[in-house]
C-alpha cells in the first residue's frame, strides 16, 4: 500500500518554506501598528478568511472527489470550478462594498470603511485561483504542488509586508495583497492551459454533477466556518479593536499545524477514495489509523512544547504588550490535539455531507449557547473554552460514525495504546524543560530555544526508549539525530562537554 505520508511530507516540505515567511507577517505588523490598527488588520482578515471558506461553495474541494475518479475530464472540472469561484468572488466584493458601513458598526471600528472593498478585491483573485494546488495534488504532482506552496507563500508575505514597511500605510498592505492575488490567478490560468491545453471549455453536464456534490457540501462549509469563527465575531462585537487584538493574538494561527493537517488530509482523501472504489476495506482502515497516529506524533510535542514556553512565545512574537494573551494561548493550543483527528476528511470520502451538516449545526448551536455563559464567568478565555468543549463532544460523534463506515470495532478504530503512549511521552517531556526554565534567568528568546531543545530531546528519548516508534520511523529518525545534536550544541552552552 502506497504510504499516505510520503507524498504528504513532500507537500509539507514546500509549505514549510512559506510557513516561516508567513508567520513573520503578523509579528512585524504588531510592531509597526498600535493595538487599534493591529486589531483592524485582524478584523479585516477575519472577514476575508470567513468569506474565502464559505464562497468556495465546495467547488474547489470537490475536485478531490472528481479528479481521481475521472482524470481525463480534469480540465473541464477545473474550468467549471474556476468560473463558479470567480462569480462568487465578484459577489463577495459587491457585498463588502455595499455593506461596509454596517460591518464597521458591527465591529465598532469606523476604520474598516474604505478597507473592506480592498479586501474584497483580494478575495476575488484568491477564490478564482484556489484550484491551483488542489488540481496538482489530485493529479499526484506532489513535487510541483510543494514548490507552488513555497513560492506563493513567500511572495504573498513579501507583498504584504514590504509596502507597509516602506510607506507605513495600512492601505498599501491591501494593495500588495491584491497584486499578489493577480499574479497567483495568472499562474493558475497558465498551469491549467499547460496541463489540459488551450481548448478546454466549461462543461454543463459535468458542472451539474459538481454542483450536485458541492451544494450540500457548501451548506456544511457555511455552518462549519460559522462555528469555527463565531467566537471571534462574538468577542469583536463585545469589545473594542484593541481588546480584540489581545484575544486574536491568544488565538495564534499556527501555519505549521494547518499545513501538516491539510497536506495529510488531502493525500489521505485521495488514497481513501481510490481504495473505496476498489472496496479495499482493510486498506481504508489502515490509511486512517496510520494518518492519525503519525499526526499525533507531530502534534503532541507541538502542544507540549508550546505549553512549556507559552509566555516566551507570546513575548518574543508580539512583545510584552500582549502578555494578557498568554492564558488564552495556553487553552488554544490544547485544541491542536484534536486537529489530528481528520474525521471530516474521512466523512467527505464517504460523501457523508448530510451528517457533516448536522454535526456542524450541533457545533454551532453548542458554541452559541455556551459562549455567553463562559464569557460571563471566565472573561476572554471563556470564548476559547466554549470552542474547545464543543470540539471534544463533536469529534466523539464523528468517530462513532466513522466506526460504522469502516465496519470495524471500537478497538480497531484507532491505535489506542500507541496514541496514549505518545500523549504520555509528550506530557512527561515537559518536566525537564520546566525544570530548566526555573533554574535559568535568561531573556525570552534564548530561554525558549533552550527549553524547546530539551523538550525535544526528552520527547524523542521517551518515544525511542518505550518502543513507541516503528522500525521504519526509527530508521528515519536516526538520520535526523546528528542534526538535532548539532542544534543542541549551538543552543545549550557546554552541551558538548557534558556529552
Amino acid at each position: 500500500m502506497e504510504s499516505v505520508f510520503k507524498p504528504a511530507i513532500v507537500l509539507m516540505s514546500g509549505r514549510a518554506v512559506g510557513f516561516a515567511a508567513a508567520f513573520v507577517v503578523p509579528m512585524l505588523l504588531a510592531r509597526v501598528f498600535g493595538q487599534d490598527e493591529f486589531g483592524t488588520y485582524k478584523q479585516l482578515f477575519l472577514v476575508y478568511s470567513t468569506l474565502y471558506c464559505i464562497a468556495q461553495l465546495g467547488m474547489s474541494e470537490g475536485l478531490f472527489y472528481f479528479l481521481p475518479a475521472a482524470p481525463q475530464q480534469g480540465g473541464r472540472y477545473a474550468r467549471n470550478a474556476m468560473l463558479v469561484l470567480g462569480a462568487a468572488g465578484a459577489l463577495c466584493l459587491g457585498l463588502l462594498w455595499a455593506g461596509q458601513a454596517e460591518l464597521a458598526r458591527w465591529f465598532h471600528n469606523e476604520r474598516l470603511i474604505g478597507l473592506l472593498p480592498l479586501i474584497g478585491a483580494y478575495l476575488l483573485t484568491m477564490l478564482a485561483s484556489s484550484v491551483l494546488e488542489i488540481v496538482m495534488t489530485a493529479r499526484k504532482h506532489h513535487g510541483t504542488a510543494s514548490v507552488t506552496y513555497a513560492v506563493t507563500d513567500l511572495l504573498r508575505s513579501l507583498l504584504l509586508v514590504a509596502p507597509v514597511l516602506w510607506l507605513r500605510s495600512f492601505e498599501w498592505l491591501l494593495y500588495g495583497a491584491i497584486a499578489f492575488g493577480g499574479l497567483r490567478l495568472a499562474a493558475t490560468l497558465y498551469y491549467l492551459r499547460r496541463e489540459y491545453g488551450p481548448g478546454v471549455k466549461a462543461d454543463r453536464a459535468l458542472a451539474r454533477s459538481q454542483i450536485a456534490y458541492a451544494a450540500p457540501f457548501s451548506v456544511y462549509v457555511l455552518i462549519e466556518v460559522m462555528q469555527i469563527n463565531l467566537h471571534m465575531y462574538v468577542v469583536s462585537f463585545h469589545f473594542d479593536a484593541a481588546t480584540f487584538a489581545i484575544y486574536a493574538v491568544g488565538c495564534l494561527t499556527l501555519p505549521l499545524v494547518d499545513f501538516l493537517m491539510s497536506s495529510a488530509c488531502n493525500v489521505m482523501m485521495v488514497g481513501m477514495r481510490e481504495y473505496l472504489m476498489k472496496n479495499a476495506q482493510a486498506s481504508l482502515l489502515a490509511i486512517w489509523r496510520d494518518t492519525t497516529r503519525k499526526l499525533l506524533l507531530l502534534y503532541a510535542p507541538i502542544v507540549g512544547c508550546l505549553l512549556t514556553v507559552a509566555h516566551e512565545v507570546i513575548v518574543v512574537l508580539y512583545t510584552d504588550r500582549y502578555t494578557a494573551s498568554i492564558p488564552i494561548f495556553m487553552v488554544w493550543v490544547v485544541a491542536i490535539l484534536f486537529v489530528g483527528l481528520l474525521t471530516d476528511g474521512v466523512l467527505r470520502v464517504y460523501a457523508q455531507l448530510r451528517f457533516l451538516t448536522l454535526l456542524g449545526l450541533a457545533k454551532l448551536a453548542l458554541i452559541a449557547l455556551t459562549i455567553p455563559w463562559f464569557l460571563h464567568w471566565f472573561g476572554l478565555i471563556g470564548a476559547v473554552l466554549a470552542t474547545l468543549l464543543t470540539t471534544v463532544l463533536t469529534k466523539g460523534l464523528a468517530l462513532a460514525r466513522i466506526k460504522t463506515l469502516l465496519r470495524c470495532s471500537l478497538a480497531e478504530l484507532l491505535p489506542w495504546r500507541s496514541l496514549a503512549g505518545i500523549l504520555l511521552a509528550a506530557a512527561a517531556a515537559m518536566l525537564p524543560a520546566l525544570l530548566l526554565k526555573s533554574a535559568l534567568e535568561l531573556p525570552p528568546l534564548p530561554l525558549s530555544l533552550m527549553a524547546g531543545a530539551v523538550y525535544g530531546a526528552a520527547y524523542l528519548g521517551l518515544l525511542w526508549g518505550y518502543g513507541l516508534l516503528t522500525d521504519a520511523e526509527k530508521s528515519a529518525l536516526a538520520g535526523w539525530i546528528p542534526r538535532f545534536i548539532g542544534l543542541l550544541k549551538k543552543t545549550i552552552p557546554g552541551f558538548s562537554a557534558r556529552t
